[in-house]
C-alpha cells in the first residue's frame, strides 16, 4: 500500500552530504518520490512517497544517515494526500 511520510530529521545533518546521500538511497529502491531539503542549520526536511515496506527500510536508513551524520531525532508523520509526488530529489 503507497504512503506519504514527512520526516524532520535533526542534528548534525547540514554540512556532511545528507541530502545527495539521501538521494542516492531513495533512488535505490526505484520508486519512491518526494523531495529532502535543509530546513535550518540542523534540520532537514524529508517528503517521501512509495510503498509502505520501502517507506519503512528508507526511514529506518534516515535515522542513521550517512557517515559524518549524528542524528539526534527523527519525527516522521503520514501525510494525507492523493496526488503523486515527483521522482526523488533534493528541494533548494
Amino acid at each position: 500500500m503507497e504512503k506519504t511520510y514527512k520526516v524532520l530529521i535533526q542534528g548534525t545533518v547540514t554540512g556532511v552530504g545528507f541530502r545527495y546521500s539521501t538521494v542516492r538511497e531513495a533512488r535505490r529502491y526505484g520508486d519512491l518520490r518526494g523531495y529532502v531539503r535543509n530546513k535550518d542549520s540542523r534540520t532537514v526536511e524529508c517528503v517521501v512517497q512509495g510503498d509502505e515496506e520501502e517507506l519503512t527500510s528508507f526511514v529506518e536508513w534516515l535515522k542513521q544517515g550517512p557517515p559524518g551524520a549524528r542524528v539526534q531525532s527523527c519525527e516522521v508523520s503520514e501525510l494525507t494526500t492523493s496526488k503523486r509526488l515527483e521522482p526523488f530529489r533534493i528541494s533548494f
